[in-house]
């Protein structure tokens, strides 16, 4: 079978198509035929030895799937050949089949088709976990998401209108902004894309907070960090949320004495470290995104499709920050 290789650190021009065995399912494991694999920005760095996890080479990127099971290995309850599953893997995706730990995986709703279950399972349950299980956020509140375009962005404005929020979505073009603006923001925000510490800083929080309103915003989605974070800080509520989840723009400099003014908390997403901690909420948590999807509140979007032999395109298209939603390589 083929899988796309990391052979040597670096970005994704280094990947290489090879011939590799077919690997067989152990205890607690499914043996996975892939469909489609959803591109993170987590590939990037796994790629170039700049992720919290750092796997023996060669290994293959791609940290969630979807597709269908061929075998179940021992001890493997709840799933069948032929169930149609998605899956979170961390790395390992791209490849034409995987073995995953079953724990990892869940079927997916039969209306649900493989190239958005693969856009699902990562943006979502980021999402979701940090709106829900970490900030609490309520009905009436204020919620700004920066990197609104982004997959985990457009996710969380999904989400938050569905609990009922008031969502202020930023992004770095009006072109990205409008497409947040579809799917339910109300107030938006379009932020300088090389924004530098400084004085640019101090004009886009003045920006936030006029969008926010004058109570600011109860939480604050940031999966952009670098110089966006300490603006967004500043147009936050008393007793507010920040929801720490990502660095493509770097890792943010916060003064301390912000949280400290504003009685905040400043909260650290790590939505994978949290899934395997407690797989019983995480399975409670997917149910719950299923039965949004089922509604029809929501709904991944892809705005690129690459084939299996261009997965490392698909990489660095995301890693040039230009994709609006998700993108998802398929495999033959």
């Amino acid at each position: 079978m083929k899988a796309m290789l990391s052979k040597v650190p670096g970005g994704p021009e280094t990947l290489v198509i090879e011939e590799i065995a077919e690997p067989v399912p152990g205890p607690g494991q499914l043996l996975v035929r892939v469909a489609a694999v959803g591109a993170n920005f987590p590939d990037s760095l796994i790629i170039s030895d700049r992720y919290q996890f750092r796997p023996a080479r060669p290994f293959s990127p791609g940290g969630e799937l979807s597709g269908t099971v061929e075998a179940v290995g021992d001890g493997v309850t709840g799933f069948v050949p032929g169930d149609r599953v998605l899956a979170m893997t961390i790395w390992g995706a791209l490849a034409e089949k995987v073995t995953v730990d079953a724990w990892r995986c869940a079927c997916i709703p039969d209306d649900m088709p493989f190239d958005e279950a693969a856009a699902f399972l990562l943006t979502y349950g980021t999402s979701y976990h940090a709106l829900v299980d970490r900030a609490h956020l309520k009905a009436g509140e204020t919620l700004l998401v920066l990197g609104a375009a982004g997959g985990v962005g457009l996710a969380a404005v999904e989400i938050g209108k569905a609990l009922g929020a008031r969502v202020v979505a930023a992004a770095s073009s009006r072109q990205k902004v409008e497409l947040a603006q579809r799917l339910g923001a109300d107030e938006v925000v379009v932020y300088d894309p090389r924004l530098a510490e400084g004085e640019g800083q101090r004009v886009l929080a003045a920006e936030f907070k006029k969008a926010c309103g004058a109570q600011g915003a109860d939480v604050i989605m940031d999966p952009v960090g670098g110089a966006y974070s300490e603006p967004a800080l500043r147009s936050i509520a008393w007793l507010g949320r920040l929801l720490v989840v990502g660095f493509p723009a770097g890792i943010a400099k916060i003064p301390l004495n912000l949280p400290l003014l504003k009685g905040c908390d400043v909260l650290g997403i790590f939505w994978g470290s949290a899934m395997e901690r407690d797989a019983v909420r995480h399975r409670e948590a997917l149910a719950e995104l299923f039965g949004l999807y089922s509604q029809g509140a929501v709904k991944p979007v892809i705005s690129a499709r690459y084939p299996f032999e261009r997965g490392a395109d698909a990489i660095i298209e995301l890693s040039a920050r230009r994709a609006s939603g998700k993108i998802v390589v398929t495999v033959p």
